[in-house]
């Protein structure tokens, strides 16, 4: 594993000095969410479709909601993720039986088909971005994670002061 010092750490703007962390964090998911929209591009997907079809390969016939709760995209995302994907012919969508106001989402053989390439590049993307930590950081890393997006939805879920 390379040293890391301080003199190869980038450089953070004077007015992110007391957020460098979350310099840091914006910084990674920009480069991050890059190389993963052009892994995407690769499979004629934009981001966020992925997440989408991930979860339906893992239950087909979920509803237009639930996926938008699963996937923590916003409504006008998703909308716009499933319609260009209709339009792609990777799924359908069809009034539900019990609620013609509720629309179900379903995988046709085309999307279906995606599972395995994007379940290869979602570990083409571990392993690029992995390479140089150790098991233990990973593990580390990936529990920091989720303990600062738990904080950060956390606050946003409180009600405003006023």
């Amino acid at each position: 594993m390379p040293d890391t010092t301080s003199s190869e750490l980038p450089e953070v703007p004077n007015a992110a000095r007391d957020g460098r962390l979350s310099y840091a964090i914006f910084q990674l998911a920009r480069a991050h969410r890059g190389h993963a929209a052009a892994m995407l591009r690769a499979l004629n997907l934009h981001p966020g479709q992925e997440l989408l079809l991930m979860q339906l390969f893992d239950r087909d016939g979920r509803t237009q909601a639930e996926l938008l709760e699963r996937a923590g995209l916003d409504h006008s995302t998703v909308s716009k993720s499933l319609r260009r994907m209709q339009e792609a012919g990777l799924l359908t969508r069809e009034p539900a039986a019990h609620d013609r106001r509720v629309m179900v989402v379903s995988l046709t053989d085309a999307g279906r088909a995606l599972e395995e390439p994007i379940a290869d590049m979602w570990r083409a993307l571990e392993r690029i971005s992995v390479r140089d930590l150790t098991l233990d950081q990973v593990e580390m890393f990936t529990t920091c994670a989720h303990t600062i997006e738990k904080s950060v939805r956390d606050h946003g879920r409180q009600a405003p002061a006023g």
